[in-house]
């Protein structure tokens, strides 16, 4: 199932169930698990882990070293969870001594053509990622969460759960979980409700949550008053804490 003009190094480890297409190479410590489907012209390098029912398209190039100047040759890994798409001209960096040497993406996950995720970043699972979408280093996007094409995202943002960015943004803060977020620099657009329904939360949590959303963004108040007034007025529950936790947790302020 491997082409014979495919490069394999003899170090990889490939399961005997994989495919892999004409030119493609794959260097050594690279870990290919069973179903997976690699395409012709893609470049794979290692460290690299990908798991099970993973496909990659041509010109893909997974695993290559950081785009960071302070990387020297030390050693950093790519992890790749089970059944992700990866589209044309993909690009995906190891990690980084600088942010734990580890970039990790879960399952489930639809990167398409032309997308770029650099060093060091961190992506859920069942996340969109459309054509273009570029993730500086340490990045962290939320599971569900869909990036609208051309997306730009800086260094150290993270993206919450089940938001949604416009095509074309500029992200230079988080994104709260739930939210849409457009524009350069991206504000804050309102509720994801469609993708909030389409992730089978009830009309009883999409209320809910439209509620924490008024408070937090349309109240006129500081974070910290606004969480006060959260905390006050609306019952704990899981929404609440996911929003207050990823909010109290943003080094880079919350775009609002």
């Amino acid at each position: 199932m491997i082409h014979p003009t495919a490069i394999i190094d003899k170090s990889a480890k490939i399961h005997e169930r994989v495919q892999i297409g004409a030119y493609t190479t794959v260097g050594p410590e690279v870990e290919i698990f069973a179903d997976c489907e690699i395409k012709a012209h893609v470049a794979i390098e290692g460290p690299t882990q990908i798991g099970p029912r993973c496909r990659i398209f041509p010109f893909a190039a997974i695993g290559l070293e950081p785009q960071d100047k302070k990387y020297h040759g030390e050693n950093s890994l790519l992890v790749i969870g089970s059944d992700n798409l990866f589209r044309e001209y993909v690009t995906l960096n190891r990690g980084s001594e600088a942010g734990g040497g580890v970039t990790k993406i879960g399952d489930h996950n639809w990167i398409m053509a032309y997308c770029h995720i650099a060093h060091d970043c961190q992506i859920g699972s069942h996340t969109v990622l459309a054509n273009g979408t570029t993730l500086g280093g340490h990045v962290e996007v939320g599971d569900y969460a869909v990036l609208g094409g051309l997306t730009a995202v800086h260094q150290f943002c993270r993206i919450g759960k089940y938001a949604l960015t416009g095509g074309q943004s500029m992200i230079a803060q988080d994104a709260a979980p739930y939210m849409i977020v457009a524009g350069n620099r991206a504000k804050a657009a309102g509720l994801n409700f469609v993708g909030l329904e389409r992730n089978g939360f009830s009309k009883a949590d999409i209320e809910e949550i439209n509620q924490i959303y008024r408070i937090f963004f349309l109240s006129g108040l500081a974070k910290d008053p606004a969480i006060e007034k959260l905390r006050a007025e609306r019952p704990a529950g899981p929404n609440l804490d996911l929003f207050i936790n990823f909010i109290n947790n943003s080094q880079r302020g919350v775009i609002r």
